[in-house]
């Protein structure tokens, strides 16, 4: 393999990997030609930002592509102190400094044996990282101002126009504050919010409504904002939205509704609405548009804690749809439904529904201890309800499904104690309807594991 001797000044060596040989490039040739990726109409080596920390610069800008020369091969980061070793090699001084602290006296890239232990600063190379990150840097800067103006702009137009120009207005507004934080903050600085929920009303039309939610959805709200947006004739136009819209405006929709429904003002008969309901068990169904049923599930989630809610879905036949729906979940959607029908199984009406689903008890004895340990701990508590409620019925269905032998796996596991006790009631439970020896046989394992 070449060696290489340390770089000198105002040059840096590219070209390292794979042990192929190197070209020594001055700064600006290696700028100008992009071999680093240089900064496109911006003069290098100026010193323009020369009072940045260059940690700091890496830290904010947090890149995904950075160029492979200012990488150390041994973290795998920036290199911030760069340094060469007699094989011409460079690498972060404290990462080779405690590469040598091992007791190591080789080169980690190409495993050479060092003729020379001491280290050069590779200064050429520091001044084109330093460069590199801060044209990055000035250059994030000024996209930032103009974002920000922009954001400005757009705030000042929606107070003027109206009908289409409005709606253009808004998508543009709705671009921004989705790709920039800065545009964000300036929304919420210069009393966007207002704006935007001042738009929102009983004659709204969907596609005002549609982009003023999908800003919302991106903004930091505060308790006034949100108590502003809980004003019954907001919510029944994001229903609507709701049972209207495209995926990507349910979405929003949902996400909006549980962040006001966190409010500490926050009224439960808000949401006790049937169109409401009917709007977000047809998003969960949906399995042509998958990616609502997230969404959908964890606003379910949210306002099943209420109790009127509760009743309302079990009347519009919610438990035997979440039932159906539960061998087709992705785990994350899987443990969200799971708590909604345990929601749902706390009340008399939701246990009954429970019961009367075939396929209940089956599901749930085959979620144990499968996906989770919420999972386990969900469909366990639905099977006690079920169990509970009709103990000789349900028992009988529940341990031919295989439940004693889960039980006893739950047990002998190292879950929750209290997991572990209620396998244990409800495993007595089930116990009652057979004598020793038959229940005993339906204990063994072989059919659970198969």
């Amino acid at each position: 393999m070449p060696m290489y001797q340390p770089c000198k000044r105002d040059m840096v060596v590219v070209g390292f990997e794979g042990g192929g040989d190197g070209q020594i490039l001055d700064l600006d040739t290696a700028v100008k030609d992009g071999v680093l990726g240089g900064v496109e109409g911006v003069v290098v080596g100026t010193g323009v930002c020369d009072k940045l920390d260059l940690r700091k610069l890496i830290e904010e800008l947090d890149l995904s592509e950075v160029p492979t020369v200012f990488i150390c091969p041994i973290s795998l980061e920036p290199m911030q102190d760069p340094v060469t070793l007699c094989t011409g090699q460079t690498y972060e001084r404290s990462n080779i400094l405690k590469w040598f602290s091992l007791g190591h006296f080789t080169c980690p890239t190409t495993m050479q044996e060092l003729w020379d232990d001491s280290i050069t600063p590779n200064t050429t190379l520091y001044r084109l990282i330093y460069t590199w990150f801060s044209q990055k840097y000035l250059l994030m800067k000024k996209r930032s101002e103009d974002v920000q103006g922009r954001a400005s702009e757009l705030l000042e137009t929606l107070k003027k126009v109206k009908g289409q120009a409005r709606v253009q207005a808004l998508k543009e507004l709705h671009q921004v504050v989705s790709a920039h934080s800065t545009a964000r903050k300036t929304v919420i600085d210069q009393g966007g919010v207002a704006i935007m929920s001042s738009l929102l009303g009983p004659f709204t039309s969907h596609a005002v409504g549609s982009e003023v939610i999908g800003i919302l959805v991106s903004l930091t709200l505060d308790s006034e904002s949100k108590k502003n947006l809980m004003q019954p004739a907001k919510i029944s136009l994001m229903v609507d939205i709701l049972n209207e819209g495209s995926i990507e405006t349910k979405i929003n929709c949902t996400r909006l509704m549980e962040s006001l429904i966190d409010d500490k003002d926050f009224r439960s008969e808000i949401i006790s609405s049937h169109s409401l309901l009917v709007g977000l068990m047809r998003l969960v169904k949906d399995k042509r548009r998958s990616n609502g049923i997230c969404s959908g599930l964890s606003l379910l989630k949210t306002i099943s804690l209420h109790n009127e809610v509760r009743n309302l879905l079990v009347s519009i036949g919610a438990v035997s749809q979440l039932v159906e729906l539960l061998s087709g979940l992705e785990p994350d959607c899987l443990e969200l439904a799971l708590c909604v029908l345990e929601a749902l199984a706390s009340i008399p009406e939701g246990r009954v529904a429970l019961k009367d689903c075939s396929n209940t008890i089956p599901i749930m004895v085959k979620l144990l201890m499968r996906i989770s340990e919420n999972c386990t701990q969900y469909a366990l508590s639905i099977l006690w309800s079920v169990c509970k409620l009709s103990p000789e019925e349900c028992s009988s269905i529940a341990v031919d499904a295989g439940l004693a032998a889960k039980l006893l796996l739950v047990i002998q596991s190292g879950c929750n104690p209290v997991l572990k006790q209620q396998s244990s009631e409800l495993l007595k439970l089930c116990s009652l309807n057979y004598s020793d020896t038959i229940f005993i046989s339906k204990c063994k394992l072989t059919r659970t594991i198969q």
